[in-house]
């Protein structure tokens, strides 16, 4: 089996234990004590916004729609809640329809080197654990903690292209070790759903950046179902190959041509759990505009920038960020919310007009908005490779020159919702707030203030799915 480094070429040398039976006796294994509170905040915090961040999907993204309309017309047991349509159905179309909202307008949380692992994680264990019943709060903070750290060791370290939507290549895994966690698979059934969850893992860039489509919204549906599948299967019996990540023709072979850093990702595995550094959105952008955003609406207000005097608003942009640029024309004026969400030119624009972000600010009418129109006609991007991805994302610039002559340079640095600017549990109270308010069937206020309560205090919970209950049985 290989044991490489990222970068270099894979070697065929054996090893006595596949990495995946590794991750799987880890994650099989995680207790809510050997937990760090950090790792404990963490995944508290995951699970209050990604609930937040699906509600309000469900009142103001449409790409969603037909996923919800096919899970109802599929009925079946009543097991598990699709959120914000007050509806329940079997856990595994209650996580596909859940997934379906998760990352609709994308602003769910995101590991500093990018991605996001709570867009199939959060549905796949919600949806165990009602279906079980009875899942202790501490129960489901310690699932979810097992499979953000390993959705984040597998980002870290292994070779990326910026090809494979890691998003679904790699959380299909880390949900599935969540899921599994909550109905106690032991370390070999683990090993068997990972196995069985390889056949979930896929999913390319080009789904992602392509414009005019819906899937760029929808995808974490699909990991969150197979997640599920994968857990139930290998708790029936299931039986998968030993040799899944490190076999010759494995996974990592497969998808990253044999370059991981193996010792890296095993590093203190079972104690240091590295969804700790998981970061929550204060936009609902894609993430790698945020620092391009934080630094117009910085410009902006400080200097009280009226928008119809701006003569050229230039964005400077990395590899990264060229994507959300280009074809110009269609990211300045963007043909659907999806789009939107991915378009530099336009949020930047929005970010200006708006003098921030908000859930309301990027609906169907921000599309017509002839003000936001007309400054994104405006904005010219710059190639930076000063930019360019390569570990941590990279702060983007923003240079506004006005009518009258004045520039204004900015550099989108300690970035809200960032490590050095990460968001409080305050901060993402206000987010579920504005989040709830969406929602396509109402959730009370006193509700939503409950619900960000028991979200804190989740580990003295008795049955977890008590969150779940009031945002979803409540006004309904």
């Amino acid at each position: 089996m290989a044991i490489t480094s990222v970068g270099e070429p894979a070697a065929e040398v054996m090893t006595t234990t596949d990495l995946g039976r590794r991750l799987a006796e880890s994650a099989a294994g995680v207790r809510f004590e050997d937990l760090p509170a950090p790792a404990v905040d963490a995944a508290k915090k995951t699970i209050l916004d990604t609930l937040g961040v699906i509600l309000a999907a469900s009142g103001t993204e449409p790409a969603a729609r037909p996923v919800i309309d096919l899970v109802r017309e599929n009925g079946g047991r009543p097991e598990s809640s699709v959120v914000g349509f007050g509806f329940r159905a079997p856990a595994t179309s209650a996580a596909f329809a859940n997934g379906a909202l998760a990352h609709c307008l994308n602003f769910d949380d995101q590991t500093p080197w990018g991605q996001h692992s709570a867009t199939s994680l959060i549905p796949a264990v919600l949806a165990v654990a009602e279906r079980q019943g009875g899942v202790r709060g501490r129960d489901l903070i310690a699932a979810v903690a097992a499979g953000q750290d390993i959705f984040t060791r597998l980002r870290r370290h292994v070779g990326w292209l910026q090809d494979w939507n890691l998003a679904t290549v790699l959380g299909v895994f880390s949900a599935t070790a969540a899921a599994g966690r909550l109905l106690h698979l032991s370390p070999t059934q683990m090993s068997n759903a990972l196995s069985i969850a390889s056949l979930q893992s896929s999913g390319f860039g080009e789904v992602v950046t392509g414009l005019g489509s819906q899937l760029g919204g929808i995808y974490a549906a699909f990991p969150a179902r197979g997640a599920v599948t994968a857990a139930l299967l290998a708790e029936k019996g299931t039986v998968g190959v030993e040799t899944l990540f490190e076999g010759r023709v494995g996974f990592l072979a497969t998808y990253f041509a044999g370059r991981y850093d193996r010792e890296a990702i095993l590093a203190g595995l079972g104690r240091d759990f590295q969804g700790a550094t998981t970061l929550y959105k204060p936009w609902p952008a894609i993430g790698t505009a945020h620092s391009h955003i934080h630094a117009t609406i910085r410009a902006v207000v400080e200097n009280d920038l009226d928008v119809e005097e701006i003569e050229e608003l230039r964005v400077h942009a990395g590899d990264c960020h060229e994507i959300l640029c280009t074809p110009p024309e269609a990211r300045r004026a963007p043909a659907n919310l999806l789009d939107a969400r991915f378009s530099l030119p336009f949020l930047v624009a929005v970010a200006a007009v708006r003098r921030g972000l908000r859930v309301s600010d990027l609906t169907g009418s921000a599309l017509s908005d002839p003000r936001v129109l007309a400054l994104a006609r405006k904005v010219v991007t710059v190639r930076d490779p000063a930019l360019d991805w390569k570990s941590e994302l990279p702060n983007g610039r923003v240079v506004i020159r006005m009518r009258d002559g004045r520039r204004f340079d900015r550099t989108g640095t300690d970035v809200p919702g960032s490590a050095r600017a990460p968001m409080t549990w305050d901060d993402l109270a206000r987010k579920f707030a504005d989040c709830a308010a969406a929602a396509a069937v109402p959730v009370p206020e006193g509700n939503v203030r409950a619900a960000v309560g028991m979200g804190r205090r989740l580990e003295s919970v008795d049955d977890a799915v008590d969150l779940v209950r009031l945002l979803t049985d409540s006004g309904t």
